[in-house]
């Protein structure tokens, strides 16, 4: 997801530095777009007036904003923009140990899957003000379609996690209804044009749609191991909230069985196989 918001933002005309866990990955980004490297997210902030970074989750995160080398270390950069997605509480943290060295943290995480990114057709979900959002508005509309202010931080982390939800939850029904009606003996292709067409139709459907037909073929987008952990958050922010989430428990319960499985390394689409092979 990075390296395509990366890429909007140095078409828009920002002057953009990347850094990645992975060297060879920067190092080829910046080669491809001319763009600078920085060698540690210390050296990121200390480069730039805002960082945007793309964290798959909190331990990620956490490792890439603290210590010695660390993006709060920094002394460039006021802003910064945490757009993966994590828990609320982690968010907090961040916003109390940015403002403890003059950085103000946003939570700004998004929806929408790789082609999403590289259209710039990301849905954001900012956990500020349309005001606070000012200054880094011309940033979130290189990468996005529509950027919702929320009003406050952690809210952005917590609507990303309802979306989430519901997304892996649709991700096992599908599977489920395909399930069902291939056991009836109608081809994959027809149930889903059926599916894609009626009332229960989602945009998540059509651009998954070439995964679900045919998971081998394709690029992995986004692994099951990342949705098991998308829904243990969720669920335990439910906990915490005294929510209850019985289709969420579900919804994790085989994404958990998937991965012991060897599941977890692939598409979340695989649920569909995954399914198949149960009914066996």
């Amino acid at each position: 997801m990075g390296a395509p918001m990366a890429l909007n933002l140095v078409r828009a005309g920002h002057e953009v530095t990347v850094w990645n866990r992975s060297p060879d990955k920067s190092r080829a980004f910046a080669a491809e777009t001319g763009c600078a490297v920085a060698g540690t997210p210390r050296q990121l902030a200390d480069a730039t007036e805002a960082v945007v970074t793309m964290l798959a989750d909190d331990p990620s995160s956490d490792a890439v904003h603290s210590g010695p080398d660390g993006l709060f270390a920094g002394q460039g950069a006021r802003v910064l923009v945490e757009m993966g997605t994590m828990s609320p509480a982690h968010v907090a943290d961040l916003v109390e140990a940015g403002a403890a060295v003059g950085m103000k943290v946003v939570d700004a995480p998004v929806s929408g899957a790789t082609e999403a990114a590289r259209n710039a057709g990301l849905l954001i979900m900012a956990g500020c003000t349309a005001e606070e959002a000012g200054p880094i508005r011309p940033l979130l509309d290189a990468m996005g379609r529509a950027t919702m202010c929320l009003g406050r931080p952690g809210a952005g982390a917590v609507m990303k996690l309802a979306v989430n939800a519901l997304i892996h939850g649709l991700n096992q029904t599908l599977a489920e209804a395909l399930t069902l009606a291939e056991a009836a003996g109608i081809a994959p292709e027809a149930a889903f044009d059926v599916i894609e067409n009626s009332a229960a139709a989602a945009p998540m459907l059509s651009y998954r749609r070439p995964l679900y037909l045919d998971e081998a073929a394709h690029d992995v987008t986004f692994t099951v191991a990342l949705a098991r952990k998308d829904m243990e958050v969720t669920t335990a922010l439910a906990e915490s909230l005294g929510t209850e989430m019985p289709q969420g428990h579900v919804t994790l319960d085989r994404l958990r069985a998937a991965e012991a499985r060897g599941f977890g390394d692939r598409d979340m689409a695989s649920i569909l196989n995954f399914m198949r092979e149960a009914r066996r």
